[in-house]
């Protein structure tokens, strides 16, 4: 997959370059005309997308390279997408190893913008022990591209409420600086989302309070949630590694079966786009029926609870008290 990008990359160069040489059509110049106060800005992700969106509002004109329902683990870029990044003066990312393939894209696109790191100032999690050796197959297909390229550190920063305040700020601090006229309306913006964040936070840890210790297990197909476990005092046992794309080793498997049964797990939860053939081998396994589906990566499409951040976690949270008090 790395060859298909890296050589389709090198051709959207040339094009992207020859494009710009002829020069766009009048009528699509004057269309664009109306839009030239809006500060054009790319999100990496929809969960980024969504974030960006709340604090830049009307002032900003945002496009987003992996929209809703879409992995970001396999993602490959397509001439439309460099298009928009090479027109873009700001460009959000999460970092932490999150987009592999974002560098190459850059470069194709030949974006000279900013580029906003939202997770700078988050404390990065690290992996350790059987948790860093979790899903064997799932660290050698990351390493050839298909996952995250920063070693042992999750990149799931988002899923801790407290860290999406910081992204949010980080997101208000780039876009004030990219666009100073701006700059007050984007901060207000910011710590306006923020307070609806720690609301939220705040929410969720009061219905936890009243969930005993021992029910708060989250059993996953994707390590995913491991700010959110600790975060808010849940376990979280996964079936594979960080990358969606991994297939558990036999060994994980075997150790996944054990755990669930110690901890008399009450459901099973597919992460939205994961492993759904691992996590039904373990269901059959243990006796245990899936508990529905969350979302890590991706938000789902517009028009439900989940398509957007707030909404994304009101979900996921929603189906785990439901689980975790299940008689």
């Amino acid at each position: 997959m790395r060859a298909r990008a890296g050589a389709w990359l090198a051709g959207a160069a040339c094009v992207l370059a020859l494009a710009a040489a002829a020069g766009a059509p009048a009528a699509a110049r004057a269309g664009d005309a109306a839009d030239d106060a809006r500060l054009p800005v790319v999100a990496s992700f929809s969960i980024l997308g969504d974030i960006v969106r709340e604090v830049g509002g009307d002032d900003i004109r945002l496009d987003v390279l992996v929209g809703p329902m879409r992995d970001a683990h396999t993602f490959e870029p397509t001439p439309k997408d460099a298009r928009a990044l090479g027109r873009a003066r700001v460009l959000v990312v999460n970092g932490l190893g999150f987009e592999s393939w974002m560098p190459r894209l850059v470069e194709a696109a030949g974006f000279e913008g900013r580029m906003i790191e939202v997770s700078r100032g988050v404390r990065p999690r690290r992996l350790e022990g059987d948790e860093a050796a979790h899903g064997d197959a799932g660290h050698e297909r990351e390493h050839a591209g298909h996952g995250h390229a920063q070693g042992d550190v999750d990149p799931h920063a988002w899923q801790d409420l407290a860290n999406g305040v910081i992204y949010a700020r980080n997101v208000a601090r780039g876009l004030a600086e990219a666009d100073p006229a701006h700059a007050s309306a984007y901060q207000a913006r910011a710590e306006a989302y923020a307070d609806r964040l720690r609301q939220a936070d705040a929410a969720w840890r009061r219905e936890l309070d009243a969930i005993p210790a021992d029910r708060r297990v989250l059993a996953t197909s994707h390590d995913a949630f491991g700010y959110f476990g600790a975060a808010y005092g849940i376990e979280v046992l996964s079936v594979v590694g960080l990358s969606s794309e991994a297939e558990p080793s036999a060994r994980a498997m075997a150790d996944l079966v054990t755990r669930i049964r110690a901890h008399r797990i009450r459901a099973l939860f597919l992460e939205q786009g994961g492993n759904a053939r691992a996590l039904r081998q373990i269901a059959a396994e243990t006796g245990v029926a899936p508990g529905g589906v969350l979302y890590a990566d991706t938000l789902d499409l517009p028009g439900h609870e989940a398509s957007t951040y707030l909404g994304m976690f009101r979900w996921n949270t929603r189906q785990l008290s439901q689980a975790f008090t299940m008689p």
